[in-house]
């Protein structure tokens, strides 16, 4: 018989209370902020999952960012096809880790979502990040990074793509503004009206979340977020509301709302109902999945897959006030 040797335990007590401060402790971290971009820094563009198809986008795009001083350069197989995606998942990962290793590119800006990050993320290698992190920037499928990068300990940039240069000018110009004023550092601070469903009150915490249908996806993966004492944020297009309740419900019996400080629901763009009506609207699907908790909710944030579509830093701490006439959102730094 293999004899053990046993180790001296601590004290019960006081195992628990180390215990409970590293959890306190690991859920409130500071996150490292890459350093803002200043003019003459290089700007990375690449195509981490869906086709890009037309260029006049990313033309513009380059021309925007190279009026503010920057120097953009271009993934090798940005206009690359491989059916859905924009090359193959070996010629899109080897894109992206060059980017992630270049040591002169200060941000990653991703030129479109659509699906397919998920399908590179794994093969990823974020060393070189570590030693000199850059801001990664987009949303929707970029969801995937934003949260594994989270995981990592870094804030990201959840922003506009040059897919939305698309967009009527007017109709982008707060878009632009509020990323040119994340990209250089300058502080963010929102007040937009109260929609009627929001629940009112008063909460601080990080920022984290994306794309409703990503998050739901990376449940139970090392790119799953946890949103213990942080403030969640969500948005999505094109979905069913069926699908909304699943995937909030998904989220609910993942934990997601039972510990979280508060819920920023942006864009739900174009949602679709089937020939027999759901019979809710999205924010009450949202409300009564949370009703038991006392957190306060924003609806009608303009951040998502929507015309003005306002920059935000995930991981940055935020203070949330909700009113009657006004909801705050103030990032500290």
């Amino acid at each position: 018989m293999l004899k053990i040797s046993t180790l001296k335990l601590l004290p019960i007590s006081l195992f628990c209370s180390l215990l409970f401060n590293f959890n306190i402790n690991a859920q409130n971290t500071t996150l490292i902020k890459p350093a803002y971009l200043k003019a003459g820094d290089t700007i990375a563009i690449v195509a981490p999952a869906g086709i890009l198809s037309d260029k006049e986008p990313i033309e513009k795009a380059i021309e925007l960012v190279e009026g503010w001083g920057l120097h953009a350069i271009l993934g090798k197989h940005l206009f690359g096809s491989n059916f859905h995606f924009s090359g193959t998942d070996a010629e899109r990962t080897e894109d992206f880790q060059s980017a992630l290793d270049h040591k002169a590119v200060k941000a990653i800006w991703c030129g479109r979502g659509g699906y397919g990050t998920v399908r590179i993320i794994d093969g990823l290698n974020f060393t070189k990040f570590k030693k000199n992190p850059k801001w990664i920037i987009g949303y929707s499928d970029i969801t995937v990074l934003h949260s594994h990068i989270h995981n990592l300990g870094y804030e990201t940039l959840h922003a506009m793509m040059p897919i939305n240069m698309k967009v009527r000018k007017k109709d982008r110009l707060k878009t632009i503004k509020t990323f040119k004023k994340a990209l250089f550092g300058k502080n963010l601070n929102y007040k937009i009206t109260s929609s009627p469903y929001n629940k009112l009150g008063t909460a601080k915490g990080q920022l984290v979340g994306g794309n409703l249908s990503i998050l739901q996806s990376l449940l139970g993966s090392v790119s799953s977020i946890n949103t213990k004492g942080k403030i969640l944020f969500i948005e999505d297009v094109g979905e069913y509301l069926y699908n909304i309740d699943r995937m909030v419900y998904a989220l609910k019996r993942s934990g997601y709302f039972k510990n979280c400080n508060g819920i920023i629901v942006g864009g739900m763009t174009n949602l679709k109902d089937n020939s027999t009506p759901f019979g809710q609207t999205v924010e009450e699907i949202i409300l009564e999945a949370t009703k038991e908790f006392d957190f306060p909710i924003v609806f009608d944030f303009p951040a998502g897959h929507d015309k003005d579509n306002r920059a935000i830093f995930l991981g940055r701490e935020i203070e949330m006030k909700v009113g009657k006439k006004h909801a705050f959102i103030k990032f500290v730094k």
